[in-house]
């Protein structure tokens, strides 16, 4: 029980991060019905702006990451103004690929601009352990759970307590019905991506710190694990945030189990790399049972 334990708790973690890029991918689909496959790249660049702030340019940890913070929100937004506004109007596929357009090229941005960057940033979380029992835990774990529950609690209060977020809400529903209410959803939709932003900071600065996965300052490896978001993403519920959070924790901890134990029930024909399929099966499976995910809204349509 000490190893399942052990892998719970890793697989929260993960899971944990998994659900703050979720909340990207959300805040955006709620919005626009887009999916942003950007999100990613701006989970990586996040990730990269810390660094910047924090190792080149000196600042402590904290004024830094809320500097990536304001700067993760300003892109959001530039990126909808310059780029996705002018494409109102287009089919949902068109934007969709400029979305994954936006994703390619973070790669040559980043290599140009950092070009020889450390292996993580500065832990802020300290190295020690947290034992219970005989269960030991990273505090950069724990720091990750932690901010995916506060950030989760935010979205609920922001979407059911302030006029924005009933907003954002209303122009989910049918921005043209929004519009004749007199909802700025030019506005909303640029909020919806400064929110994005800085979700994706707080996502790629949990990823290059070495907590959760721990994969470090490596574009590749924090890309990977923004896009294996998806599967969460689509588990939960596409417009739902606390769907993206069960979500999240539903297929991390899946992954790390499967790592954890392939090798008891199956060492002859599962290999080591079977863990990262693992969150689309599961996703595929919970799919075949509830078509709009755990927690997404049912659409009925007429014919």
């Amino acid at each position: 029980m000490t190893k399942f334990f052990q892998l719970l708790a890793s697989g929260a973690a993960l899971g944990a991060v998994y659900a703050l890029v979720c909340l990207g991918f959300v805040v955006i689909y709620r919005a626009t019905g887009v999916i942003n496959f950007a999100q990613a790249g701006i989970v990586v660049l996040g990730a990269f702006l810390v660094y910047n702030a924090t190792q080149i340019w000196g600042l402590p940890f904290w004024p830094g990451l809320i500097l990536s913070l304001v700067f993760g929100a300003l892109l959001g937004v530039i990126i909808e103004r310059l780029i996705l506004r002018r494409m109102i109007g287009q089919p949902v596929y068109a934007v969709i690929l400029v979305t994954v357009g936006l994703l390619l090229l973070v790669e040559p941005v980043v290599t140009e601009v950092w070009e020889n960057p450390p292996t993580s940033l500065e832990n802020p979380w300290g190295l020690s352990k947290i034992t219970i029992g005989e269960v030991n835990i990273n505090q950069g774990d724990v720091a990750t759970v932690i901010l995916a529950a506060v950030i989760l609690t935010g979205f609920f209060l922001f979407f059911r307590y302030t006029k924005y977020g009933v907003a954002m809400r209303a122009t989910a529903v049918d921005q043209e019905a929004a519009r004749m209410q007199g909802i700025n959803v030019n506005g909303i939709v640029a909020l919806s991506w400064a929110i994005a932003g800085v979700v994706a900071v707080l996502a790629g600065t949990m990823l290059s710190a070495n907590a959760g996965p721990a994969t470090g300052l490596q574009f590749a490896g924090i890309a990977i694990i923004a896009l294996k978001a998806l599967p969460a993403m689509v588990l939960g519920g596409l417009d739902s945030p606390l769907g993206a959070v069960v979500g999240g924790l539903i297929i991390g901890i899946a992954e790390v189990m499967t790592s954890g134990y392939y090798a008891d029930f199956a060492p002859d024909w599962l290999k080591p790399g079977f863990a990262s399929v693992m969150p689309w099966i599961v996703m595929l499976v919970v799919l075949f049972v509830r078509p709009y995910g755990l927690f997404g809204t049912r659409q009925v349509r007429r014919v």
